[in-house]
This record gives C-alpha cells, sequence and structure tokens, in this order.
C-alpha cells in the first residue's frame, strides 16, 4: 500500500457505515512505522456546495473507479487489512487531492 492508492473497505461516511473507495492519505514514513492507514473517502455524489477540501478525480476509470468519484477531506484511519487496493489516482488528481488534504489540515 502507498500514498494515491485507490481502496475499498468498510469505511464510515458521513452519513453512513458501508463498503466504499477511498484514497490512502498516509505518507511512506506512516504506513512503514504503523499497522493502520489514513485514507480520504471517494463518492460518486456531487457535493451540494464545492469546497477547497473537495475535487473531482478526472481520471478515474484509471484508477479502478466505476464511477465519475469525487474525493472528500473526510479523514479516517483503519487497519490496512480491512482494505484492498483496486487502484491508483493518476499524477494530476494525486495533485489535487493533496491540494485538498493540505487545504483541511493547518499545517
Amino acid at each position: 500500500m502507498r500514498p494515491g492508492d485507490v481502496v475499498v473497505g468498510v469505511l464510515a461516511g458521513a452519513l453512513e457505515t458501508k463498503v466504499r473507495p477511498a484514497v490512502v492519505i498516509a505518507s511512506n514514513t506512516y504506513l512503514v512505522e504503523r499497522p493502520d492507514v489514513l485514507v480520504g473517502i471517494l463518492t460518486t455524489k456531487l457535493p451540494k456546495t464545492g469546497t477547497s477540501t473537495d475535487c473531482v478525480l478526472s481520471e478515474w476509470q484509471s484508477a479502478g473507479l466505476r464511477a465519475a468519484s469525487y474525493f472528500r477531506a473526510y479523514v479516517l484511519t483503519t487497519h490496512r487489512s480491512e482494505l484492498t487496493v483496486i487502484g491508483h489516482l493518476s499524477d494530476r488528481d494525486w495533485e489535487r487531492v493533496r491540494a485538498c488534504v493540505r487545504a483541511a489540515f493547518a499545517l
């Protein structure tokens, strides 16, 4: 597992817990040192009002997703054994996701 991987697993969302896709946003250092992983959820539902912490994935098909998807900086921590890697974001989409994550955290 590496940063930018697209994964699926049983994950909590804003409204419900279900099998859903997500993007690994943990650093390589985090992934080497810990058994868990930080992910941000993906959704097929267009956010009602876009924010600087949401972005559309333009190359969703090559990332292993079945439908047009949006990243939301709704961050979760889960054990990596509960996730399955289905693809990897393009460099362009990964940069957009990273910008959303930077906008969400005061780092």
